[in-house]
């Protein structure tokens, strides 16, 4: 395991919700241009992680690095900076619905410090080139399906060209047609370079797409390996 190449990494973790304990020995980590699945029950603490990789929950104990920054003594005025390295994707879309897909990109292109005119609209162009979504920049959000929504969603996580994408069950409320689309797009993304972190229930997808897997279970994180001898998508129970 090569800490160079590593986007993130958490050793000896532990995880709190104000004083309750979450998880302890959690030892993970994310390399460059990797898709890795984090999965399990809900209220085992997949958000969590998810919630301490972005700086909204403090890492107590242990050691963790994101993107160049020290997760055990991440400062509050150094969160939106880390913010600007990571993507997220939720599975609820997100988008402002007042306002087309162009001004949902600017939204967030203003307030993460663009300012030039011209290098919003071609940076805007490019993501959604990049999800497929070429020229539906002036349509409004309700004017999409499902599907092109959470791609524009994915676009709206790339804007700022990030290390790695947080994606928090990003086919939850898609049809299984739509959902394989999604999945094409994520990993196309991370053999491109960008890693991605996708947590989901999804099995059938994680078996269309399969690819390294961690497991939240029993209050710490498990890695599962589909290619040795048992077969996780057998022993993974959501109930």
């Amino acid at each position: 395991m090569d800490a160079t190449n590593q986007i993130f990494s958490i050793k000896n973790g532990e995880i709190y919700q104000k004083d309750k304990l979450i998880l302890k020995d959690v030892n993970i980590h994310l390399d460059k241009g990797e898709f890795v699945y984090l999965i399990g029950k809900t209220g085992t603490g997949k958000s969590s992680i998810l919630k301490t990789l972005y700086g909204e929950l403090p890492l107590q104990q242990g050691d963790g690095q994101v993107a160049g920054f020290d997760l055990k003594n991440l400062k509050r005025k150094d969160i939106p900076f880390l913010r600007r390295k990571l993507g997220v994707v939720f599975q609820d879309f997100q988008l402002l619905t007042d306002r087309s897909i162009f001004d949902n990109l600017k939204f967030v292109m203003r307030s993460t410090g663009w300012k030039n005119k011209a290098e919003i609209e071609k940076r805007a162009g490019e993501v959604l080139s990049l999800v497929g979504l070429d020229h539906i920049e002036n349509k409004m959000p309700h004017q999409l399906s499902g599907g092109e929504q959470q791609r524009v969603s994915i676009a709206r996580a790339l804007i700022n060209k990030p290390e790695f994408i947080l994606a928090d069950e990003p086919t939850g409320n898609l049809d299984p047609e739509t959902s394989k689309e999604i999945m094409a797009v994520l990993m196309a993304i991370a053999k491109e370079g960008t890693s991605v972190l996708m947590a989901t229930h999804d099995l059938g997808i994680m078996e269309q797409f399969p690819s390294r897997t961690m497991q939240v279970k029993e209050q710490t994180v498990f890695e599962l390996n589909p290619m040795n001898e048992f077969d996780p998508f057998q022993q993974v129970k959501f109930e």
